[in-house]
């Protein structure tokens, strides 16, 4: 996942994310441009998924959306899955969205989320949590299925009160676009997550959604100095990069 020149370049691939297994359940998060055809390089069928979550209005984060809910209601043919996003992505907000249609919202069970807001996903809980950024009704989401929870903040600028949005996540995955102090409005730069870091204490961090400034500044270093000031297990996400947890949060394999 990248910011918008880094989608329009392709220097990192945008297709978001994908959580398999969590809760029973298979969900692809914020599917930018090539998510679908990611899906396929990677193993990972989108014929398979229960859910898709969009976190605010950006192309970069809904693109590929609508597809993915063809794929998991199998060409629309069948009501399956659950549409999770941002009151922009799924009714409109002044300028922002809709993003979801009316055709593909009537195949699926559609759930508006605003911070603080929690749904559930079969297993699974899932709580919006609060961002700063263009859209003003975007949304993180934080997930938990049993004593797991996993921890996302979409794009947002570091603010007070963040942290206790992500408290108690055993993975924070946050969208860390610059390197250093580098700060841009609606956006977190690499000291940013360091204080995220510092107050959540997650068992693993992860940087994704990274800007071509931070690309091009070595971002795994960027997730070494992260982690060597805060103690925490950090990474900086690659195309294709695959995580693996068992169910008390233990990290299988890395690659």
């Amino acid at each position: 996942m990248a910011d918008d020149f880094a989608t329009i370049t392709q220097k990192r691939m945008t297709g978001g994310l994908r959580i398999d297994g969590f809760g029973g359940m298979n969900i692809h998060v914020d599917p930018g441009p090539g998510a679908l055809v990611r899906s396929y390089q990677f193993d990972a069928d989108p014929r398979k998924l229960d859910a898709v979550m969009v976190s605010h209005s950006h192309t970069d984060h809904y693109t590929d959306a609508e597809v993915l809910i063809e794929a998991m209601t199998r060409g629309m043919t069948r009501q399956n899955g659950t549409v999770v996003g941002s009151v922009s992505v799924i009714d409109g907000y002044r300028d922002w969205g809709p993003c979801i249609s009316d055709y593909h919202k009537r195949k699926s069970r559609c759930l508006t989320l605003s911070p603080g807001e929690t749904v559930e996903i079969g297993e699974i809980e899932v709580m919006g949590t609060g961002t700063v950024h263009g859209d003003p009704t975007g949304v993180g989401f934080k997930l938990r299925a049993g004593d797991l929870t996993v921890s996302y903040t979409s794009d947002t600028e570091y603010f007070d009160g963040l942290s206790e949005y992500h408290r108690d996540a055993d993975v924070l995955i946050a969208s860390v676009i610059r390197p250093g102090n580098d700060h841009i409005r609606g956006h977190m730069c690499t000291d940013d997550f360091i204080k995220l870091v510092e107050e959540v204490e997650p068992g693993l961090a992860v940087m994704s959604h990274l800007g071509m400034k931070m690309i091009l500044n070595d971002p795994e270093m960027e997730a070494f100095r992260v982690q060597e000031v805060t103690g925490i297990r950090t990474l900086a996400a690659r195309d294709g990069m695959k995580i693996e947890l068992d169910e008390s949060g233990i990290f299988n394999m890395i690659r």
